[in-house]
């Protein structure tokens, strides 16, 4: 008698689109690699996230640092990328006078003017006219040194929604493939603040800002000044195509590299109350303003910093 062989059952061939994102263990590496953990002695913090975000409690920012509180406040902002501190009330000359500790203040004519040239204030909702900041984003990429950090106060919360949320880049830079780490080594891309601003703003207000702002080159990945940790920098607010790739290639590379901010791991979520203060490293981070509270207003200033040349 013939035997038939039992059939032996085989996997379908299956696949999900080419540079999709894949489920599994994350690097969630906090601080650079070798880099001790150290107590904070001038204030209290606690973490709002596991790589990025800290509350600090226990200072009047409507006072003036001291060299060593500046110094634990500027160690805490490179370790946690976003500080917030809760109902600190600051006047537009608070706010600034905090900022300078960190340099040089940067104005803005693209956006709407607060007390000061640079105070930005954002009015959003009611009859406000609509700007569009919920989208994942760096500040100012377009200029050819970005600003290295921004102090943004709420004056006026919605009941419900209004949330803000960062990223830390250099956590989604440890997870890129070793692949992609490669074919990004050393390569740069295009900024420019004609694809941010076009949605709401006419030619006759960006045709004259065209010199001021002309395109600049930035690494795709820069390296942090201070802290030295290497991060992503593209965003789709800013970054038109990374040079020397034709339309199409540089396209979708960029498409899955400014992707990496929506991984969850990577981000934190904040909850504003009236006159709670964010201060974030614009370097190390992308944000997003979640437009969520309409017809209800939300009303922010910020003051920003001025940067250096990405490296």
């Amino acid at each position: 008698m013939t035997v038939t062989p039992a059939h032996t059952p085989a996997l379908r061939d299956a696949r999900v689109p080419a540079d999709g994102m894949y489920e599994g263990r994350r690097t969630l590496r906090r601080l650079p690699e070798g880099a001790q953990e150290r107590p904070y002695e001038l204030f209290d913090l606690v973490p709002q996230g596991r790589v990025i975000g800290a509350e600090i409690r226990g200072i009047d920012l409507s006072q003036p640092l001291t060299p060593a509180l500046r110094d634990e406040l500027n160690r805490a902002l490179l370790e946690w990328k976003v500080l917030f501190f809760r109902g600190q009330g600051l006047t537009s000359r608070q706010q600034r006078d905090f900022a300078a500790n960190w340099g040089e203040l940067e104005t803005n004519p693209l956006l709407a003017r607060g007390s000061s040239a640079e105070v930005v204030r954002f009015e959003k909702g009611g009859n406000a006219a609509p700007t569009f900041e919920n989208v994942w984003h760096t500040d100012v990429t377009f200029r050819e040194r970005p600003a290295l950090g921004a102090v943004l106060q709420l004056h006026e919360v919605p009941p419900v929604g209004g949330d803000t949320m960062w990223a830390d880049m250099a956590a989604a830079y440890d997870n890129l493939p070793d692949t992609v780490k490669a074919r990004i080594d050393g390569a740069t891309a295009v900024h420019d603040f004609i694809p941010g601003f076009v949605r709401f703003y006419g030619p006759e207000k960006l045709i004259p800002l065209q010199e001021q702002f002309p395109p600049v080159e930035h690494p795709v990945v820069r390296t942090h000044p201070e802290s030295g940790r290497r991060m992503l920098f593209v965003n789709t607010s800013f970054t038109t195509h990374i040079v020397g790739m034709d339309r199409e290639e540089s396209d979708r590379l960029l498409s899955y590299l400014v992707r990496q901010a929506h991984v969850p791991e990577y981000q934190v979520r904040f909850r504003w109350q009236p006159g709670d203060i964010a201060f974030w490293d614009n370097r190390a981070t992308q944000h997003y303003a979640i437009d969520d509270y309409a017809p209800h207003r939300r009303v922010a200033e910020r003051v920003a910093i001025a940067g250096d040349r990405p490296f």
